[in-house]
């Protein structure tokens, strides 16, 4: 058998002046370029909203977290500015405390209160207002320590929680004072 024989001949040409018609014909074309060019534009749309709202939640973060620092720092100063003495809680408010789940499952809790409390206290959990309008529980800590052959010191640990999550913490802040803690 020769080569070519049985196989019937093509009718027409493959690079005939039809199939260069069709090739340069530019129908539909413009819908296809129309569909990519939209598919691309939204990717690009949605990577763009997607950093603005990740930003957007890093920055409410933030806001949070520096308030909360600005209340421990806060009741800090309240406590600097106080007599040695007078750095105790009243017994109510320190009942109070340690019946909260809350407060005395902070590591820093004490379960005691010391004895000859005066009335010049600072309450030791509360809920606060910050400046941006949420609320935070600020939750102070009073433990006593007295190093080997030294005078007993306090130490005092605030902690800032949102108010709707006390498992949470935005900022947790602490100091120590001795008896030549403003002394007057």
């Amino acid at each position: 058998m020769a080569i070519g024989k049985g196989v019937e001949p093509l009718k027409r040409a493959a690079d005939s002046h039809n199939v260069y018609t069709r090739a340069r014909d530019q129908s539909g074309f413009g819908l296809l370029e129309l569909l990519m060019a939209m598919v691309m534009l939204n990717v690009g749309v949605l990577a763009i909203v997607a950093a603005f709202s990740s930003g957007n939640a890093a920055l409410a973060r933030a806001s949070r977290v520096s308030t909360a620092a600005a209340l421990a720092d806060r009741q800090i100063e309240s406590y600097r500015g106080l007599i040695y003495d007078n750095i105790v809680f009243t017994a109510t408010e320190w009942n109070a405390a340690i019946a909260d789940s809350t407060y005395k499952a902070d590591s820093v809790s004490v379960t005691n209160c010391p004895t000859n409390v005066p009335t010049t206290s600072c309450d030791p959990s509360y809920t606060t207002t910050g400046p941006d309008h949420r609320s935070y529980r600020v939750d102070t800590y009073l433990y006593y320590d007295a190093p080997g052959g030294g005078s007993q010191l306090k130490t005092i640990t605030v902690a800032v929680r949102p108010a709707s999550d006390p498992s949470r913490y935005y900022a947790r802040v602490s100091s120590t004072f001795d008896s030549s803690t403003n002394p007057t």
